[in-house]
């Protein structure tokens, strides 16, 4: 018997437990690596880590423009929570002012929607208000990851690239991690994932956020439509004067904007006498 014929038995029997030990301690290190980076930032703040620690961490880590974080609340609508600055949180509003977008995907499928070419013709069919929103802007890459655990779906992390073009494979590995350290600390101090998760999502919005939907809402009794619709038309006029989704709704709630569905009535005077003598002979001769 040949020295190969003895070495290669042993080899096959040995490669599967290597190679799971070599992966276990892969992960252990990334793991130790991101949430290193995490408490990094938090030190710098001689704050404790939080969502925003891990956020800012992560587009560090990942050498991107920056990222952001939205939530989904308790109706299954996903919002814009916090973003490392201004410009990515511009971008995490547009998504949702527009309703479309890769980190609606992600929530949805449950799944990473990695966009390489914000202007690429794939983009642009999937999502061609944000792709034409987001021209100019000097974002091409978007890359959204699911915050979830299991079928319980926090949110999405979203990171935002100047360059197009794919992540490379440690990247996407390290992004994932960051999605799962999001989750830990969005639910710090807690028992469990579902049972408090509503509580967690709620207790995290803004009051802008609240103010959008009591927005909706007065704008769906004022024209008697669905609170979808309306929400519908609210991001539609965001969209077309360029302005925040949460200042539109502000306006409408003052009282100093007023929106009008394509379904609703026509204005106009509905009593006989104010529509003139000639309106009154015709509904008498009628009659």
């Amino acid at each position: 018997m040949s020295r190969a014929s003895l070495i290669r038995p042993l080899e096959w029997t040995i490669r599967p437990a290597a190679v799971r030990v070599w992966t276990e301690r892969v992960d252990h290190d990334r793991s130790t690596r991101v949430w290193g980076a995490i408490r990094a930032v938090a030190n710098g703040d001689e704050s404790s880590p939080s969502l925003l620690h891990a956020v800012t961490a992560c587009a560090q880590v990942l050498f991107a423009a920056g990222a952001g974080l939205a939530l989904t609340s308790s109706n299954g609508m996903l919002e814009p929570l916090l973003a490392t600055d201004a410009e990515i949180g511009e971008l995490d509003e547009l998504q949702f002012s527009l309703g479309e977008g890769p980190s609606g995907d992600a929530i949805s499928t449950g799944a990473p929607v990695l966009e390489t070419d914000l202007a690429g013709l794939d983009a642009g069919r999937r999502w061609p208000a944000f792709s034409a929103a987001v021209a100019g802007r000097g974002v091409h890459g978007v890359f959204a990851f699911p915050v979830a655990a299991g079928a319980a779906r926090l949110g999405v992390l979203s990171v935002y690239r100047r360059q197009a073009g794919p992540l490379r494979t440690d990247q996407l590995q390290d992004a994932l991690v960051f999605a799962d350290a999001m989750l830990v600390l969005a639910l710090d101090h807690r028992r469990g994932v579902s049972a408090d998760l509503d509580e967690v999502i709620e207790a995290a919005f803004t009051a802008r956020r609240a103010e959008v939907h009591q927005a909706a809402g007065r704008l769906a009794a004022q024209e008697a439509i669905g609170v979808t619709d309306a929400l519908a038309l609210l991001r539609a006029h965001a969209y077309s004067s360029g302005r925040p989704l949460h200042r539109v709704a502000a306006d409408v709630m003052a009282g100093t904007l007023k929106l009008e569905s394509d379904s609703s009535p026509p204005a106009g005077p509905t009593d006989p006498k104010e529509l003139g003598p000639d309106h009154a002979e015709k509904e008498q001769e009628e009659d």
